[in-house]
């Protein structure tokens, strides 16, 4: 056990592995217990939140970011006496749009007619700080987890759809926090703010010089925000 002795689950994003977490896990260790969640096998967000509780330990926070916190809120619903604290990375409580929808289909087609050798470059950069759109290693460092895990991966995921999860935001009582970057292009501040004014005593932190990938472009900011809400009793 940790020196805190609290255990910590971690959810990643779309296409993205335990490899999203690389660069604040060794610090995060120092105050919890890590695990990191399993997204890949499942089609749906319930069956993903099912998993995850039944991988994890009795009691835990959890950290979801993008995609990965539309499970971890469906996972504090779904067991408030085993949640003890909640962190939503760049992500949201809205449905996946119909626009959104159509798209997601029509790249499952193509996906699924073609050999699958990662993310559309343009993608990559758009989930990056405008400034950091040519930073090679932090490109190479996103594709490298999408293309580790697949087609198939790739399949079920697009394919995910998210309910409007706004309504009931207030059931939710454990200590929140809410991080969005002040550049994220994915994800707009109002999504964020959305979340924090939603779920009681939820705090929101707007992290400066920030794309999406809060995790891999302002780790050392991350672990600060990620220790003070760990230890909020």
């Amino acid at each position: 056990m940790s020196a805190r002795g609290s255990n910590l689950v971690l959810l990643t994003g779309l296409m993205c592995d335990h490899r999203l977490w690389d660069f604040v896990v060794e610090d995060l260790s120092a105050v919890a217990d890590v695990s990191f969640g399993d997204l890949f096998r499942d089609p749906t967000i319930g069956e993903m939140a099912d998993r995850v509780l039944a991988q994890a330990p009795e009691t835990f926070a959890i950290a979801g970011f993008s995609m990965g916190g539309y499970i971890a809120r469906d996972v504090a619903l779904r067991a408030p006496d085993r949640v003890s604290h909640l962190a939503l990375l760049n992500t949201s409580a809205r449905r996946t749009s119909d626009k959104d929808l159509i798209r997601n289909r029509r790249m499952i087609e193509l996906a699924s007619a073609r050999p699958f050798t990662g993310m559309a470059p343009a993608s990559l950069k758009q989930a990056l700080h405008p400034d950091r759109g040519d930073d090679q290693a932090l490109l190479d460092h996103i594709q490298a987890m999408a293309r580790g895990l697949g087609k198939d991966v790739f399949l079920r995921q697009m394919g995910l759809v998210r309910e409007d999860g706004l309504a009931r935001l207030n059931e939710i009582t454990c200590p929140t926090l809410v991080v969005t970057g002040d550049a994220d292009r994915l994800r707009t501040m109002t999504e964020a703010e959305e979340l924090a004014e939603g779920i009681f005593g939820a705090s929101l932190a707007v992290v400066p010089d920030c794309g999406h990938m809060t995790p891999l472009e302002q780790p050392a900011r991350l672990v600060e925000l990620m220790t003070e809400w760990l230890a909020d009793a």
